[in-house]
């Protein structure tokens, strides 16, 4: 039996149970699960594919596997990424905890992730043995502690924080890795959500990989842009060396996504207006959301991208913050499920619906809410 850290949202239920409370009920912003229906081209594409007495391929339809890599080159900028390197997984939050394993790493070795992260990073490594280390300057990395790292994780725009990393971060993350032999896996799943940045660049954009997909992994979920979290839609695309080893792998382990889901998401990544759309209704939930928490005393740190935002009353204890959010009906997720540097913010997500979303802004701007914000605070 693997001996794991306690699953932290069951840490939520005493918060649950409080926010249920509230006269008006409880007003979900914790996990970030789509709210908004899954569009119409992208359902009749699986109910076409509902027919399905085979096995499905590991490795994906080719045309699958040719939509992606066209998305790569006409949304994305990468004009290189060959459809043979491109691998649907069951969900992204599947590949993150098993790549490691899928790796072939183990005691010795270190995974590299970010101080503040998505915590299944760190669970992937724990699930094999290997030591998980979050870091975020490659500076702050000795010479000896170089020679054990195996796989580096990079997640831009980043969850919780909103954070986007640049080409010139990105590329000299890129060069550390081909120096000391590290693979570089890069989670883009809500590089289609940029609000604040001027761009989102992949690890494989051209610029960053400077020729060359070499260790390289791009990682991307169409659960954010394409309200396919049910699903279980991802993909991974990259280097020729990693995915070919990968896909032998998950042939041996089982891991397939089913046809018709291989058919939704082939629908999905060929249609580019369906999310601008649902970009435009998250633009202005976060608008509101954004505007509400700030009248309410928050400071909004980072989220220049993404689904969620960052923030913080300045009270430096993040189970404060949680509680009293409760109070009015509204859970939130706690900094501290993304790490310790995590402490003294809250995740705010976005993913409600329409009129949730402007109950708990109401909630935050009444002037009763600001008082005894302000009195407990």
């Amino acid at each position: 039996m693997l001996s794991l850290p306690q699953y932290p949202w069951d840490a939520m239920a005493p918060y649950r149970a409080q926010a249920a409370e509230h006269p008006g009920g409880v007003i979900d912003l914790s996990i970030g699960t789509p709210a908004d229906p899954t569009p119409a081209a992208i359902r009749e594409a699986l109910a076409s594919a509902a027919d399905a007495p085979g096995y499905p391929s590991t490795h994906g339809t080719p045309a699958l596997r040719e939509t992606v890599a066209a998305w790569f080159r006409r949304v994305r900028g990468v004009p290189d990424v060959d459809p043979d390197t491109v691998l649907p997984t069951v969900g992204s939050k599947e590949f993150v905890a098993w790549l490691p394993a899928l790796l072939g790493l183990g005691a010795g070795d270190i995974v590299l992730r970010p101080r503040i992260a998505y915590p299944t990073y760190e669970m992937g490594a724990q699930i094999v043995g290997a030591e998980p280390l979050a870091v975020d300057d490659p500076a702050e990395l000795d010479e000896q502690t170089l020679t054990r790292v195996k796989l580096i994780w990079l997640n831009s725009p980043a969850n919780p924080t909103g954070r986007v990393d640049d080409v010139a971060r990105l590329r000299e993350w890129v060069r550390l890795a081909r120096r000391i032999g590290a693979a570089v896996a890069s989670d883009e799943c809500y590089a289609m959500l940029p609000w604040e940045a001027e761009e989102v660049p992949s690890i494989l954009d051209p610029r960053v990989a400077e020729g060359s997909h070499e260790g390289l992994l791009a990682v991307y979920s169409a659960s954010k842009q394409s309200n396919l979290a049910g699903y279980r839609a991802a993909f991974v695309a990259g280097c020729p060396k990693l995915t070919t080893g990968l896909l032998n792998a998950r042939k041996h382990a089982g891991m397939i996504m089913p046809a018709p889901v291989q058919e939704a998401l082939t629908a999905a990544m060929s249609d580019d207006e369906h999310v601008a759309a649902q970009r435009r209704i998250y633009a202005a939930r976060r608008f509101r959301a954004k505007s509400a928490l700030e009248a309410a005393g928050f400071t909004v740190e980072h989220s220049e991208a993404g689904l969620y935002l960052w923030c913080t009353d300045g009270s430096g204890d993040t189970w404060s913050q949680v509680a009293r959010m409760a109070e009015r009906g509204i859970v939130v997720g706690p900094g501290t499920f993304y790490g310790d540097a995590g402490q003294g913010r809250i995740r705010v997500a976005l993913t409600a619906s329409d009129s949730e979303i402007a109950d708990a802004a109401e909630r935050l701007r009444s002037p009763l809410a600001r008082v005894a914000w302000n009195t407990v605070g």
